[in-house]
């Protein structure tokens, strides 16, 4: 029998205090929280991982290149140079070329040629930067002497590269004296010695592009060069200034006095680029300064990153991390023909 007066237990039931779901939730977004920290940060470093390594393909790919066409140059005293140097200096075209620099030379690696026969085994090499801050190369076959009246084969010394030679590297004749009626000699005009270059727009920064040349390197916006001379030290010359040495060059002489090319180059990944105009690019370039007498190596590139990292011009902070820089030294094959 039931006893309807005993008293009514209580029945407990399963489900969870508010103050055991507060906790819950505040756990579960604590959690969330931190991997979405965790996920954010894999993200920016995979993202910038990739921006490193399409930089680094861009820049090995174009110094690869790049070691190729030096390693093979052709030097000789008897041909011309397209190569920077101090304008003070005499006998020397004024070529210090501020900002980004050009250079253009003979080279023995395969080029494109303009035919199918009578190739000789000289290339004309170049590189610059072009106007819309890309780096291009010129790598024109040429033919042998005496084979075409349209192509252009290797020339060779007073004939310059790519641009004018001053009168004063190269001998000029001796005027002749003409007689008028009255028996006065006249001197006649003194003639020029500066001939016409045989490749102009190697040398010619004001067009936007080359017919011979090709896109090499449309990441890579900075280009600067100097020489590592055979005596241990670094200029902007291509050859020993010491007036101790016998015989003293006073021009680039076939390249005999350097040793090796230093390279710098500045580098932006796609993705980066995308998020700065021309006009901002330029800006940029004109922060990283040319090659100084009295650097060492190491503090141009050193310089380019400080004044990067400074962004004086305004960049978005992800272009800023897109942006690198490079140094390779370039040694060049001892040379083939010399002269005094």
């Amino acid at each position: 029998m039931v006893d309807h007066n005993a008293p009514r237990q209580r029945v407990r039931s399963g489900g969870f205090t508010l103050a055991e779901l507060l906790i819950t939730v505040g756990v579960l977004v604590v959690v969330v929280l931190l991997f979405t920290q965790l996920l954010k940060s894999a993200a920016t470093i995979t993202t910038l991982g990739h921006k490193r390594m399409d930089a680094d393909s861009q820049a090995r790919q174009v110094l690869d290149r790049m070691a190729v066409d030096f390693a093979q140059m052709v030097k000789r005293s008897d041909v011309d140079y397209y190569v920077k140097s101090n304008p003070l200096v005499a006998r020397q075209r004024t070529v210090l070329q501020p900002g980004n620099d050009r250079i253009a030379f003979y080279s023995t690696v395969p080029g494109y040629y303009p035919s199918t026969g009578s190739q000789s085994p000289v290339s004309l090499v170049a590189y610059r930067i072009n106007s819309q801050n890309k780096l291009e190369r010129m790598g024109k076959g040429l033919v042998w002497n005496a084979v075409s009246t349209s192509d252009t084969p290797v020339v060779f010394i007073p004939i310059p590269l790519a641009s004018p030679v001053p009168p004063s590297p190269t001998p000029t004749p001796m005027p002749t004296a003409t007689a008028t009626p009255a028996g006065t000699p006249v001197p006649s005009p003194t003639p020029t010695a500066t001939s016409t270059p045989a490749w102009p727009a190697a040398g010619d920064p004001s067009l936007p592009s080359w017919a011979d040349g090709e896109l090499m390197g449309p990441q890579i916006f900075r280009f600067e060069y100097y020489y590592l001379l055979n005596n241990g030290t670094l200029s902007d010359i291509p050859w020993d200034t010491n007036p101790s040495l016998l015989p003293r060059h006073v021009d680039v002489s076939g390249m005999q006095d350097v040793a090796a090319i230093v390279v710098d180059i500045a580098v932006i990944d796609p993705k980066s680029k995308v998020l700065v105009t021309d006009a901002q690019v330029t800006s940029v370039t004109s922060k990283l300064v040319d090659y100084a007498s009295g650097m060492v190596q190491g503090q141009l590139r050193a310089q380019w990153r400080a004044a990067i990292d400074a962004n004086t011009v305004g960049l978005p902070q992800p272009a800023i991390s897109g942006i690198r820089v490079y140094e390779r030294i370039f040694y060049l094959s001892p040379p083939t023909l010399n002269t005094p």
